[in-house]
């Protein structure tokens, strides 16, 4: 007689039964059979649905803990699969084979969604446990931001003939000659106009400044032939997703251009040609006084209740002290500054630094004529731009981008730290050609920090890696110059003088040295005091979260965000509902 199998239950099915038994215990308040369901070296990372941070804990006994001390306050109910998200599916994440499930819940403070993945396990619900969750609040109960609105009100259907118009109304909003606003944004590039946007959405009365003539300079300005490193896909704004026949790797004309209409279509009230010139916190009001610097020598003292710094990973360029360069009597600029090579056709140059910026306008000098050599200071980390696209695998696995959103905020950091290390491998494998030839040329190569390559050289760091779109074919070749750090003696007049007595002759000399922490801008206009008591901005904490980034500072009403097109659209959302709180009181 054939004995016949009995089927495994679906990956809904299971995962509906891992769903429902750990909303009872949540409803239950029983720590001990929410434990249960965890991986014993499980993770939950939450965003502002169980706490009003951005918090990682690991371990299913930490997990059972912090959740039961947050459930009485919270009361989350109603979990259940997420409406409208991808259905539960099976997935391989870190080499581990997993069903994944979006969930939805609701609390206290509003709704709430999230991701469960889920791994085999015996004597679980539906023979699953819990290796990794996610928790987000999506939605304040009552202040639900304006994409939600259904139907037209009767104020909508109303004509206001012989009074302003939108376009008075926009102006007069711009203007605000009679208040201030509750939210000044410094820096109009990707991180600023996206939580601008997203406080717009939630009734929050938002400026942004910035120094520029332009909305979009910040991208326009930079070197002729600067692209994107990321593929469009992932790089999605706000409400606005790029158009469909956008090229893969957007150019930075292209974006600065679609900044300046992302403002103008989602009504953002921007203030160019201005810079934050001083500020201080007015402890007993519980505001900023600050003053506003315009381009045509007018001054603005305003007293928002927050201030966002949207500077950027990259701030205050560094432009290092180096032996002799005072009496080099060639051209010296920071990469930040150049924007392209045809004035040095036919000259020598050099460049300082051998990250993504360095190997581009080292690329675009030799593209134009001039003869370069690179000054390599540390070992860096090659990727090819293709191999680098690896990172996003989700976001081209073709589900919504909201939904990778959340798979992508989904991985804590031991997790993501072991993803990265095993890209990094298989990427070093394919581009291995390659990195033999450039270290047979002298050049010096990194895995990034503990192999976990350029990502989480980012993240750390800012920099310290190059998606090679041709430069390290070209150091390879030796059409462009190799020089390490250690062999340099000083600059002299004429160019570059090494240790051997050679001198590389140059008229040109770009620091591509990076940039200082965003706790240095912080102090460069609201004093050591401030900048000392928030520490360092970006580069990973003892928890594995950003420091200081789209969360509470040690300085109350002050905010930070920055990074990728990806990173500001996810994490803006997070930061908005946090001022919007505060606004409303329910964080005192």
């Amino acid at each position: 007689m054939n004995v016949i199998a009995p089927k495994s239950p679906s990956p809904e099915a299971a995962a509906t039964a891992w769903l429902s038994a750990f909303g009872a215990a949540l409803e239950r308040q029983d720590a001990g059979a929410i434990a249960a369901l965890f991986l014993p070296d499980g993770h939950w990372r939450d965003l502002l649905a169980f706490g009003w941070d951005i918090e990682t804990t690991s371990g299913a006994p930490a997990i059972a803990a912090r959740l039961g001390r947050a459930l009485p306050a919270i009361r989350p109910h109603s979990l259940r699969l997420a409406p409208g998200r991808t259905p539960p599916h099976p997935a391989t994440r870190v080499g581990r084979q997993v069903v994944e499930v979006f969930l939805a819940f609701e609390t206290a403070l509003g709704r709430a969604e999230g991701v469960a993945r889920l791994v085999p396990e015996e004597g679980g619900p539906g023979g699953l446990r819990c290796w990794i969750l996610l928790t987000a609040l999506q939605e304040l109960r009552g202040h639900a931001d304006i994409t939600h609105r259904q139907r037209a009100s009767e104020k909508d259907y109303s004509r206001d003939f012989g009074g302003p118009n939108w376009a008075d109304k926009r102006a007069a909003a711009r203007a605000y000659a009679d208040h201030d606003p509750a939210v000044i944004v410094v820096g109009c590039g990707q991180a600023g106009l996206g939580i601008a946007a997203r406080l717009g959405a939630l009734g929050v009365d938002t400026l942004v400044i910035d120094r520029e003539e332009r909305i979009g300079d910040n991208w326009r300005r930079r070197y002729h032939s600067l692209t994107l490193h990321n593929e469009v896909h992932v790089n999605h704004m706000p409400f606005m997703p790029f158009p469909p026949t956008w090229p893969v790797f957007i150019p930075k004309d292209m974006l600065a251009n679609w900044f300046e209409a992302y403002a103008e279509a989602l009504e953002l009230n921007v203030w160019t040609g201005t810079e934050l010139s001083a500020g201080r916190w007015d402890e007993a009001a519980g505001c900023w006084e600050v003053t506003l610097r315009r381009a045509d020598g007018g001054t603005r003292v305003m007293r928002p209740r927050h201030l966002v710094f949207a500077t950027g990973v990259s701030g205050i360029p560094i432009m290092p002290r180096l032996p002799g360069l005072e009496d080099f009597k060639g051209t010296v600029l920071h990469s930040g500054a150049y924007t392209d090579g045809t004035a040095w056709k036919g000259k020598a140059a050099i460049v300082l630094g051998t990250g993504n910026s360095g190997h581009d306008v080292a690329q675009d000098l030799h593209a134009s004529g001039a003869r370069v050599t690179m000054i390599q200071r540390s070992p860096t980390h090659i990727v090819s731009v293709q191999e680098a696209q690896r990172v996003y695998a989700t976001y081209a696995e073709g589900m919504p981008t909201a939904d990778c959103d959340l798979l992508a905020t989904a991985m804590p950091y031991p997790e993501l730290k072991r993803a990265y290390r095993m890209m990094t491998a298989t990427s070093k494998e394919i581009d291995r050609p390659l990195l033999e030839r450039l270290a047979a040329r002298g050049f010096r190569l990194s895995d990034g920090i503990e192999g976990c390559g350029f990502q989480m050289l980012y993240l750390e760091r800012g920099g310290g890696y190059y998606f090679n779109v041709g430069c390290s074919d070209l150091v390879a070749s030796g059409e462009i110059g190799l020089v390490q750090v250690d062999e340099v003696d000083r600059f002299v007049a004429e160019g570059l003088r090494l240790r051997d007595g050679r001198v590389v002759p140059a008229e040109l000399l770009v620091m591509a040295t990076g940039y200082k922490n965003q706790q240095e801008v912080v102090r460069a206009v609201l004093g050591d005091g401030i900048a000392d008591r928030i520490g360092p901005v970006w580069g990973f904490d003892a928890g594995g979260e950003l420091r200081n980034m789209w969360r509470p500072t040690p300085q109350p009403g002050l905010w930070f965000t920055a990074g990728s097109l990806a990173q500001c659209r996810i994490y803006s959302h997070y930061l908005a509902l946090q001022i919007k709180a505060r606004e409303v009181g329910l964080v005192g």
